[in-house]
This record gives structure tokens, sequence and C-alpha cells, in this order.
């Protein structure tokens, strides 16, 4: 069960205020302001804005966490608080060696709150803490081996972000990253729903974190000729399924949902804003970075995320809205259209798809939570967000993109798409808490 949500984007600090613009149809893309973009060839992103850490971390501390962390952390604390979480100290366990059959403290506790060992946090990114190697590589080189911060490692590896999270707050449930590109994120919500199947863990911060808004992040993606250059129009720039398209927009922050077994989060008397119901994950096996022309593996993945729907009680026919991987890419944005088509067959003339993308840019690692939050968010508000600068539609995208502006609707389930680097695929299935 999703019991609380908490995002950093592009579109704003916080939940109700990236949904605010999200619905609006606001692009969150302008001129990057951290470094001097003379030199590239794309000169804007999707920067988070306005955020002090200091207003919820020390500012020692603040000072050797890589920005990647400081948005997860910041996602996290808010799902905590929307979920109304309390913890308790974790059981003793006996003295003495391991005691087979000594029972878990498992469940909510009768005050509410849940034992510090029966929350975990899971959190994925793609690249880590680009902004701290870059920085530490520019001392390394004019000030020598000696002036390298101690901090360099742990500000730069993946798992600092969940492994911060929880020494700040006390959990000591599973912890740990999943690094798969731009569906870390996804990954990392769909396996936790699984550690809580398993009954490792009752509650899971679950999402992705990403900061690569860098030179070395646009420098790269540049690089490979992935990024759209329309320097001239930045907000108008991400423009998925449209047939002017030429490339993605990098984007940052953060996307955490916080997931409890189902009773547990009844007997507290939680808010249940949705259930996480299928998670399907495969591989294109095809190529690094281009998925097959038919979406193979995003049809294959889809399709495992709907069985696993089915056997909770939703039918593919309950699915009304895609949150669609929709990057804004010529190949990318073809094959997901291909793979919607070949999965849903008639119904998919009848189904609702959006590129939230076009408004935040492409989060990358981050991408999979922040997406997976619309999805639960478009659930709870009977609302679609749109694809906004779908101005002309390219003859191979005929579907409902949702363009331009947002749609009320009665919404029964939605799906989420993220594909990544390395032939990628996940899928997540979400239904409204009435269905389940």
């Amino acid at each position: 069960m999703v019991t609380g949500i908490g995002l950093c984007t592009p579109l704003g600090l916080g939940r109700d205020a990236t949904w605010q613009a999200l619905i609006a149809g606001q692009s969150g893309i302008g001129p990057i302001t951290r470094f001097d973009t003379s030199q590239f060839a794309t000169r804007f992103a999707g920067e988070v804005k306005g955020l002090d850490p200091t207003t919820f971390i020390d500012k020692r501390e603040a000072k050797h966490l890589d920005p990647f962390v400081i948005y997860a952390v910041y996602a996290a604390k808010e799902a905590v608080t929307h979920a109304g979480l309390k913890i308790s100290p974790a059981p003793a366990d006996p003295p003495g060696p391991f005691v087979p059959g000594h029972p878990l403290d498992m469940g909510v506790r009768e005050d509410g709150s849940y034992p510090c060992d029966r929350i975990g946090v899971y959190i994925g990114a793609g690249l880590g803490g680009v902004t701290h190697i870059e920085s530490s590589h520019t001392t390394l080189l004019s000030k020598g081996p000696g002036r390298m911060s101690p901090y360099f490692v742990p500000q730069i590896i993946v798992n600092m972000a969940p492994g911060v999270i929880s020494l700040r707050s006390g959990y000591k449930g599973p912890n740990l990253s999943h690094v798969s590109a731009c569906s870390s994120g996804a990954h990392a919500i769909g396996e936790a729903a699984r550690t809580i199947q398993r009954g490792d863990a009752d509650v899971m911060l679950a999402g992705g974190t990403e900061a690569t808004v860098t030179p070395l992040g646009i420098g790269g993606f540049n690089a490979m000729r992935a990024l759209s250059t329309r320097n001239d129009e930045p907000t108008r720039a991400s423009r998925p399924f449209d047939r002017e398209r030429d490339g993605f927009v990098m984007g940052e922050g953060s996307g955490v949902l916080l997931l409890e077994e189902r009773e547990s989060a009844r007997r507290r008397g939680a808010t249940i804003y949705a259930e996480l119901v299928g998670y399907g994950l495969s591989a294109d096996a095809n190529h690094m970075t281009s998925p097959p022309a038919d979406g193979e593996g995003a049809q294959r993945c889809m399709r495992m995320a709907l069985r696993d729907a089915y056997r909770h009680g939703i039918r593919p026919e309950d699915i009304g809205y895609i949150n669609a991987h929709g990057t804004s890419t010529k190949q990318g944005d073809i094959a997901e259209t291909v793979a919607i088509k070949a999965v849903f067959a008639d119904q998919a003339r009848r189904l609702a798809v959006s590129s939230t993308k076009s408004m935040t840019g492409h989060l990358l690692g981050a991408a999979g939570g922040a997406e997976a939050s619309f999805c639960v968010l478009a659930l709870q508000h009977g609302i679609l967000p749109p694809t906004i600068n779908l101005e002309n539609a390219d003859p191979e995208c005929d579907l409902d993109y949702v363009p331009n502006q947002a749609r009320s609707t009665q919404l029964r389930a939605a799906l989420s798409n993220s594909f990544g680097f390395g032939g990628t695929n996940v899928s997540l299935v979400f239904a409204a808490p009435s269905l389940t």
C-alpha cells in the first residue's frame, strides 16, 4: 500500500507544488545556472531550484553530502511526514547464540508505531555523486592528492542515499541501492514491494534520486548526441511524441514512495492512496542504448506487470492511464508506442498515455520514483497530467497522449514505464485502493 509520497523536482519542492505545476502544464526547464555552458551544445536543463538543505540537514553535514543524497533525504522526509509514520525501538534478541523460532516483532504496534528494524530503504540512482567527482578531480589535478577530502568516496557512492536516510532516522531494516540507469527508481519500488511480500520488512521507503546537471553530465550526453539543442526555447524542447523532437532534456531531483504492508497500514488508520499491484522487469538484449524497433523487451515487461496485477484482481481493461517513459527521442518514443499497441491491442486506442518528462525533463535514475508518484497522484485526484509541447504528432506515434492540457477522469488503475540504458525495463501497476 502507498501511504506517503515525497517529491523534489524541477517543477517544485514537495508533492503539492510539483503536482500543481504538473497538472497546470508548466515546464520546469530553463537555462542552466550552475556553470558556464558557453562551450556546450545544450545549455538548458531541469534544475531543482530554491532548495536550502540547511533547513532539514545540519549545515556541517550538508556540506559533505552530494546533491543526489540531499534530494533523496528531502523526498524521503516528506514521504514519512505525509504518511504519519512513527517508529519505535527494535525488540531485543534473546542473549547468547541464535535461537531458532524466536519470533520477530512484526507489524504495527498498538501505539501506531513500527519497530525500527522493520522499516527499510531502497533508493536507486543512475550515476551517483557526479558533482563531487568533478570537484574532487579538480582538486587532485590542481593541488595534489594530499588535498583531497576524506569524504570523497562516501560523497559519490550511490548507496549513500538510502544509507544517509537510514542513519538520520534510525531505520534498521533492509537497505540498498538499485543501479539500473533510468530504471533505477522503478526497480527500487518494485523490489521494495517484494521485500514486504516476503516478510522481510513492514514498511519501505523506495524510489530514485539523481543530480547530473553538471558539466560531465551534460557533456557526456551531448557527446552521444542524445540531448535536445533547442537552446532558444528551452521550455519547448522536451516534446515527446512530437514530430519535431530532437532529443531528451536533462532533469534532476527525487521521488520517494512510502510502502506499507496492507493490514498493518489499515490497523494504524493510515490513508491509503493506492496499491502497487503489478511489477514487471525485463531486458532487451538488443543494444547498449537503443530499444528494438518493436519494443519487444518493453512488451514483455508490461505483460509481466499485467499478469502480476491480474493475480491481485486487476484486469488489463482496468488500466486507464500509462505514464510513458516517453523521453522525446526519435527511436524510443516510437518503440514504446509500438509496444503499448502490441500489449493492449484494441484497448490501446482507448488508453490515455502521457509523458511528464515534457515538463520535468528526464530525471534519469529518479524518473521511476517521480513518475510512479505521479501515477499515484493521478489515481488520488482523478486528473491525468498532460504531454506538453505536443503540437505536430509524429505519424508513427498515434495514441492519445493527453496533449497539452490535463484531463479529469475516473481512473481505476495506472501503469508506469521506465526503460534504461543497457536495455533494462520496468513496469509498475498501481490501483485505486477501493479495487483491491
